[in-house]
């Protein structure tokens, strides 16, 4: 088991897998079940699936969708999208999920996370914030489904973890798909307010960016283009580095 967690972040709409840059145009890259297979056989330790399309058009999470990747995912995943009930939750946990990743139900109805932590447990719940930096360069909240923004991001992580979420997934907007490189000041700035573990996605595009995100406080790194595109075209290739190296790369 590696020491920090590296974990492949698939994003769905409607039923195949896409990747978007800066949380737009999403490009199709495959299917979710031929890069489950392929995560397998690379021996991943965790898998987060987003369904960046369920909330924004008005749905529940695709629980027979879910059922099949439950059946092929060997390994422990996590599920957002659409939840927005207990009921979902409940669901989706006996279908194999092993954490539901809320993020517009945090905004609407908190006590969701504090019904499904008192249940479970906080290790079930994951609070998803995803960060746009306004025209000053302030990180700001963004709510992906309405595309709007909120200035209190302290006060919502404060929230967040007193409503009883395990950890936090912090995606860059303004780093999604660019693979240059996480936002080191964002990941600095949020880690040393947070008491639960923080999982740093967006930017990455090589290993040592998975280095430099741990070294600025993230407890692990998630990451979706770096492990479904290859080379300057972006070339679609699913992969994922060998144990080895992330051993290597994570040993300190």
């Amino acid at each position: 088991m590696l020491k920090h967690r590296v974990i492949p972040a698939l994003l769905l709409h409607r039923d195949g897998l896409v990747k978007t840059r800066k949380f737009a145009d999403p490009t199709y890259v495959g299917d979710p079940l031929n890069a489950i297979k392929i995560f397998n056989e690379k021996e991943v330790d965790e898998l987060l699936l987003l369904d960046i399309s369920a909330t924004r058009e008005g749905h529940g999470p695709d629980f027979d969708l879910i059922a099949d990747f439950a059946t092929e995912c060997f390994m422990p995943f996590g599920y957002g999208g659409g939840v927005s009930t207990l009921e979902h939750a409940e669901r989706l946990f006996r279908l194999g999920v092993e954490k539901v990743c809320l993020q517009t139900a945090t905004r609407r109805h908190l006590g969701l996370v504090e019904q499904i932590a008192g249940r479970y447990g906080s290790q079930a719940v994951v609070g998803s914030v995803d960060v746009k930096a306004d025209w000053k360069g302030t990180p700001q909240l963004y709510w992906a489904a309405d595309r709007t923004t909120d200035a209190d991001l302290k006060g919502h992580l404060d929230r967040l973890q007193s409503a009883g979420v395990g950890e936090i997934v912090l995606n860059s907007v303004d780093r999604d798909g660019m693979m240059s490189g996480m936002d080191l000041k964002l990941i600095r700035r949020v880690a040393s307010d947070l008491k639960v573990p923080l999982v740093a996605l967006g930017g990455v595009g090589e290993l040592d960016h998975i280095r430099e995100a741990i070294d600025a406080g993230a407890s692990a790194v998630a990451a979706g283009s770096f492990f479904v595109f290859h080379g300057k075209r972006r070339a679609v290739l699913i992969t994922y580095p060998a144990y080895g190296a992330l051993e290597d790369l994570l040993s300190t």
